[in-house]
Order: structure tokens, then sequence, then C-alpha cells
């Protein structure tokens, strides 16, 4: 299963949903945005090398608490991919590994709706304050265009009482708040996933659950 984490805008906290949701999972998490990429790298080969066809995709993966396929950081790098070879790579790792979640590019710029097509489905994080929803609204249409499936949203950095129902029936899916937490923004840099570093809290509990929604009727 290939599950495209997407957000209505960036700043959203896609890239940290996406990683907690690989842990969640016990899937290999994917950096797909290759002009801006967020998740932790390594020394080796990376997407870029993959998508100039100089490296196989299983070669690339960076084992740790999550397995990273991470992408590099450089503008020729980016430059030198061919995004028709996104998809293929996907699911060669996902041949090999099972669940790939991939971060997808925020916002709704060109080459998100590359992964977004290979995804079987996605998952759309967006923020809980009302002014946001548009985004929202738009990348939830580049979804139902391509066809594929909206498992759920996640409402990241609620505070309070977020309007889960009204994002439920806006966007037609399932709203699941995420709340904010120290250990949800630290869990990138210090590559301790919420449902390791804190496996009773609240937080955890949120991406257990949304990750149950993502991956129901798999198996």
């Amino acid at each position: 299963m290939i599950v495209a984490v997407v957000g209505g805008k960036g700043g959203v906290g896609k890239t940290t949903v996406a990683y907690n949701l690989a842990a969640a999972c016990d899937g290999i998490v994917v950096d797909a945005d290759l002009g801006m990429a967020d998740l932790p790298d390594g020394d080796g080969p990376d997407l870029h090398d993959v998508l100039a066809g100089d490296a196989d995709p299983r070669g690339c993966l960076r084992p740790g608490p999550v397995t990273i396929l991470p992408c590099g950081r450089t503008l020729a790098g980016a430059r030198a991919s061919d995004l028709t070879r996104l998809s293929e790579a996907l699911r060669t790792v996902e041949r090999f590994h099972g669940t790939v979640v991939v971060d997808c590019p925020a916002g709704r710029r060109a080459d998100v709706g590359v992964p977004l097509a290979a995804a079987d489905r996605c998952l759309l994080v967006a923020s809980p304050r009302s002014f946001a929803l548009p985004d929202a609204i738009r990348t939830r249409e580049l979804a139902r265009e391509l066809r594929t499936g909206l498992a759920a949203i996640a409402l990241n950095r609620t505070t309070g009482s977020p309007p889960t129902d009204r994002v439920a029936d806006v966007l037609g899916a399932p709203a699941d708040p995420i709340p904010e937490a120290s250990a949800m923004r630290r869990s990138i840099n210090t590559e301790r996933p919420v449902t390791v570093d804190r496996p009773g809290s609240e937080a955890a509990r949120a991406v257990a659950a949304i990750a149950n929604r993502v991956t129901a009727g798999t198996g």
C-alpha cells in the first residue's frame, strides 16, 4: 500500500505527521519533496539519484526507528530528477517492504500530483483554523481529480475543541485531531516517533487511530 500524505498549505506539520504515520503503520517514509526535503538524509544515494536513473530505491533506504528513503538537498539534483520514474520507484519499495508513506510537496505545487496519482490512498493534513479550510478543499479536489481516495483528514496541532465534524462534512472523510504536543514537534529531529517516545500520550493515540483508518481494508 502506498499512502500519500498531502497538505492544504505549507506549515501544517505534514512531514511530522508522515514520519509518525509511517512508524505507526510499520512502514517506510519517502521524502518526495524534491526541492524542499525535510526528513533526515544520509551520506549515500537518495531519491534524486533514483529519479535521475543512477540508483535503485532499495539501495537508498536509511534504516532507523523509521526507515527513510531520503531526498537530496541540491537544486542540481532536483533539476536532474525525472518525475516519471517516481511511481515505479514507490512500487519497487512497496513490493519489498510493504507500506510506503510518501511525504508529498506542500500545497498545490505541480509536483504534488505525481506522488498523489501513484498512491492507493491519501491522508490530508490540515490546520484546524477555519481560514485554512479553502486550501484543504483545493487539495481534496486534486485528489478527487486523480482518483486517489481520501482515507482520513488529520487536523494537526489542535487545542480546545477542534471542528472535526464540520471538516469531515466539507471534505467527505473522517477528521481526527492530533493535539499540540512537544513529542510530535521534536520527533523528526530526535528520530523518536511519538508512538515510541510517548506511547501512552494523547498524541500517540491520535496517530495510531489515524493509522488504523488509513490501513483499514488492507491486509
